[in-house]
């Protein structure tokens, strides 16, 4: 009973095994034709044609790869066709394919592995497909049109396509220049030395893919190379140019000049700052700013010219020693350096001694005659804007006649001044009045204000007393009171 059950166990392991057997067994093929998947008459004559049956059959085809399980290579197949090259080759005998699309009665059909063993080599044309990093290679018998996919290998990796960039390729000095490396392709990474206009490296760089950038920043103008080497130090020829470079713009040179640097009685008066003889090597100078400061380093004003002539008209209304410094850019954005052209020190000093025309109406004595009086002068600045002194003399004419008489007036005052107000006294000296009276000293005291004052002239009103100095002359006969105007030019 036992060797019974032993005996139909391994018969129907047996069994498997054969039919195990059969199914893995190798289709060998011997002749070609009948199966056609194209049929076509003698055989498919050149790449052309085999493109347009492919084109044709698309439909059968995508039905043959989707049976063959291998559906989702149909497109990739299709798309590649069109351009794909159909080289000459054989399909030697004893070699496989993995899989053949045919036509048996009308239907597509496929084949597992195939073997040619017909009794010579067949012609067939051989053609690639890439796809996901894999090399499908397919060979289709000339003489039926049949599909067959031979083997699949891994594509090599694609070549290295380096791409370096450079922004901006033109700056100014010390400003940061990126350099780029992020569009090259299966790059692992790249050593880019810069080299000056005399071929000496100043500066080196190491890229990677993970960091494909890295900023420099040259302290030198003139024109520099980017040479990349590959990181075992082998030179690489850029993909895009066969020459990288960045430029470092040449810093214009700035000169000034002043209509004055001893600019004698200019207080009031425009002083001219030219930096039209600033120069740019390699563009052109659009701006130039000012900058004016006293004798303690304090920026008094400021000013800022965009168009040509740089020229500035100052007008300073205080004495003093100042600095005038300019500073061009050129059209680049750089910045001229700070040198001794571009600064020039000077001293604005006031006019002191000036002309002096007063007039104006006057009342004299108790009664009060009133006089028109005239006279003129110098104005002298004892310190400036703070103590003037003033000397004048002229004369009064009476309204009425007898017995009043001509009178001539002269005056010694020193004044205080606080802003446009004024307040002073002195000595004057006033003649008779009438023959019954006497001549003599006045003392005289004047307040006033500037109603006009353009630094180089002055109008002032002012109001003057005089009382008469010394025993011989009574203050009613002899004081007086004036309301006038005083011009100082």
């Amino acid at each position: 009973m036992k060797n019974k059950k032993l005996f139909f166990f391994l018969l129907i392991l047996g069994l498997i095994a054969l039919t195990v057997n059969t199914y893995a067994e190798v289709t060998k093929l011997k002749s070609i034709g009948q199966y056609a998947f194209a049929p076509v008459k003698g055989k498919i004559s050149d790449q052309e044609a085999m493109k347009s049956i492919v084109d044709r059959y698309a439909a059968d085809i995508k039905l043959g790869f989707d049976m063959a399980g291998y559906g989702d290579l149909y497109l990739p197949f299709l798309d590649q066709m069109k351009t794909a090259t159909f080289s000459d080759s054989t399909w030697a005998v004893g070699d496989r394919v993995m899989w053949m699309l045919f036509r048996n009665q009308g239907k597509v059909k496929v084949t597992k592995e195939i073997e040619w063993a017909g009794k010579a080599p067949l012609e067939v044309f051989a053609v690639d497909v890439t796809k996901d990093d894999k090399i499908y290679h397919f060979i289709i018998p000339k003489p039926c049109g049949n599909i067959g996919l031979k083997n699949i290998e891994d594509a090599p990796p694609p070549p290295p396509v380096y791409n370096l960039a450079v922004t901006p390729e033109k700056a100014n000095l010390n400003e940061p220049i990126t350099i780029d490396m992020s569009g090259s392709k299966n790059a692992k990474g790249m050593v880019v030395d810069v080299l000056n206009a005399k071929g000496e490296k100043v500066a080196s760089k190491t890229l990677t893919p993970e960091s494909p950038k890295a900023q420099i920043k040259l302290d030198q103008p003139g024109e520099y190379v980017l040479k990349p080497r590959s990181l075992d130090q082998q030179d690489i020829a850029l993909a895009n140019t066969a020459k990288v470079s960045a430029y470092i713009n040449v810093p214009p040179i700035c000169k000034l000049q002043t209509s004055c640097l001893s600019c004698k009685d200019y207080v009031g008066r425009p002083i001219a700052f030219d930096a039209s003889g600033s120069t740019d090597p390699d563009g052109e100078i659009v701006k130039a700013v000012f900058e004016i400061t006293d004798a303690e380093g304090h920026v008094v004003d400021t000013f800022t010219k965009t168009e040509k002539p740089l020229l500035w008209e100052k007008t300073f209304l205080k004495a003093g020693v100042y600095t005038v410094t300019v500073t061009v850019f050129d059209n680049a954005g750089a910045v001229s350096p700070a040198s001794d052209a571009c600064r020039v020190s000077f001293e604005v000093t006031e006019k002191k001694l000036l002309w002096l025309l007063e007039a104006g109406p006057l009342m004299a004595r108790g009664t009060y005659q009133f006089y028109g009086f005239i006279r003129g002068g110098i104005f002298y600045w004892l310190s400036p804007d703070r103590f003037s002194f003033v000397a004048s003399a002229g004369g009064a004419v009476p309204v009425q006649g007898e017995p009043w008489k001509f009178i001539f007036l002269a005056n010694a005052l020193v004044n205080v001044h606080t802003g446009p107000m004024f307040i002073g006294g002195g000595l004057g000296y006033s003649s008779k009045e009438q023959n019954t009276r006497k001549s003599g000293l006045d003392v005289v005291g004047n307040i006033g204000i500037d109603v006009l004052n353009n630094w180089t002239s002055t109008g002032s009103i002012f109001f003057e007393f005089r009382s008469p100095l010394g025993s011989s002359r009574s203050f009613a006969k002899h004081h007086k009171f004036a309301l006038g105007f005083r011009m100082v030019f």
